[in-house]
């Protein structure tokens, strides 16, 4: 107890002091969850923060886990309109969402399993800062704009919080950097956004890679089509507008430069501002390259150049290259990645049949390519021996990190193994296309461009006063 008295026992404390006398304690049905439930007790506590489109439809993946219980939703917006569907099956209808919404939908959901049809056991809080300090959640999902990833990621993990967070971990290489060894100190359970990583294609590609079935891989392309949030192109910013009820513009803003309010911010548009956003190469980069980079066993890239169509210094170009160059890893050889968004692309293969979709992954090797997870053209991969099973599958992304939350094996997309460098180096591409026309050398063991200072600075950004890491 503390000084006055009251007791500083944390949720997790309980549950070790009721687990040693468990045995001699008779708990009635209702409370353990019922045949086949999994009691309230024994299931990983989950609060989101930030539940707008991709944070509800990450909340509403955990509500049904049955070891996870979602206990609280946290967003600077009460409720609004205009958000893309949270789920995704019904295409890109605009949605209302936000903390009531939010709130309302997991209770509604809980309900169902409720006797009397109601339940009232998810609270809905609008400043990340009280929720962490009121609830004693087990682990934490993070899906805020991307500028605000690194401050609440790295205040949960101070308090030992398993985290979830959406794609990209953070805004800066620097923060990537911090967080991942924060990560790791903190020894707990994480997991980024990067849902594709859990999937049967992913391994099928790292092991058809690396039982060699198209040689060693020197050159991999990678695309993104045309964003279809895309903001209108401003020369300067948007004009200012009055604030909406019931939007905290402060807490929204964040670590970010003051600046007024526009609806040109939200709830969509942010991701493409360079002051809240980091593009398609940020958003969808963290998506595409992660099999790249297992498949690869890639590191640190040495070298990071990249074009664009125009940049007016407010928002994301609307089309980019960048070039990655890493060095030879063992037995592997140096490789070349190339990143195109806005509906650019490479030439389309020789080998790739007339009429055949396109894809988004070429794998360029001395023996043959592949496009994804399939070797071009159809008959090589007809003709080619398949390999065998030596990657685990996924029990599900989601899965993943509530199993490493309860102490099962780290999640595919956790922290310091994979998302941390991933982000780094979609983020060291950003730098690339802010600094055009040079080839930026990159150091990762120093953590620092050995040719440009501008590069440099562009590592880390200016935190708003009262918002410093």
């Amino acid at each position: 107890m503390d000084v006055s008295g009251r007791s500083t026992l944390s949720r997790r404390d309980l549950l070790q002091t009721a687990s040693a006398a468990a045995a001699f304690t008779i708990v009635p049905a209702s409370v353990l969850g019922g045949p086949g439930k999994t009691p309230p007790s024994q299931r990983t506590t989950i609060a989101g923060i930030g539940v707008g489109g991709q944070g509800l439809q990450n909340m509403a993946a955990f509500q049904q886990i049955p070891t996870a219980q979602v206990v609280a939703v946290c967003d600077v917006v009460r409720e609004a309109g205009g958000y893309i569907s949270w789920n995704w099956n019904q295409g890109k209808e605009r949605q209302a969402a936000g903390r009531e919404p939010s709130r309302k939908y997991i209770d509604a959901a809980y309900a169902k399993d409720k006797p009397g049809g109601t339940y009232r056991g998810c609270k809905a809080y609008c400043d990340y800062r009280e929720l962490l300090e009121k609830e004693d959640a087990d682990a934490v999902m993070v899906a805020t704009p991307d500028h605000n990833h690194a401050v609440i990621t790295l205040a949960a993990l101070k308090r030992k919080k398993h985290v979830y967070c959406e794609k990209p971990l953070t805004y800066t290489v620097e923060e990537a950097r911090k967080v991942a060894e924060a990560a790791r100190e903190a020894g707990v359970a994480t997991q980024l956004g990067n849902h594709g990583q859990a999937s049967e294609e992913a391994r099928v590609t790292c092991e058809l890679i690396w039982d060699g079935a198209i040689g060693p891989v020197r050159e991999v392309h990678v695309w993104s089509p045309a964003r279809f949030w895309a903001p209108a192109m401003f020369d300067g910013r948007p004009p200012a507008a009055p604030v909406p009820d019931g939007v905290d513009w402060d807490l929204w803003l964040g670590v970010a430069p003051e600046r007024p309010y526009s609806p040109e911010y939200l709830p969509w548009m942010w991701r493409n501002w360079w002051d809240f956003g980091t593009g398609l190469l940020g958003d969808l980069g963290c998506h595409k390259l992660s099999t790249v980079f297992k498949a690869l066993k890639l590191g640190s890239p040495v070298s990071v150049e990249a074009s664009s169509t125009r940049d007016n210094g407010e928002t994301y170009p609307m089309g980019v290259i960048a070039r990655f160059e890493f060095p030879a890893r063992g037995d592997l050889p140096p490789v070349s990645l190339q990143w195109y968004d806005g509906g650019l692309r490479p030439p389309r293969p020789a080998e790739l049949e007339p009429g055949r979709y396109q894809g988004d992954t070429l794998y360029v090797g001395e023996k043959g390519k592949m496009m994804g997870h399939r070797l071009i053209p159809e008959s090589a991969m007809k003709a080619a021996r398949r390999p065998p099973k030596s990657l685990p599958r996924s029990p599900g992304h989601y899965e993943e990190f509530v199993i490493a939350c309860r102490g099962g094996v780290p999640a595919g997309a956790n922290f310091p193994d994979h998302a941390g460098l991933l982000t780094e180096t979609c983020q060291l591409g950003n730098i690339g296309v802010r600094c055009p026309g040079q080839v930026l050398k990159w150091d990762g063991a120093a953590f620092k461009f050995t040719n440009s200072d501008r590069a440099n600075k562009l590592l880390s950004r200016e935190y708003r006063k009262g918002w410093e890491l």
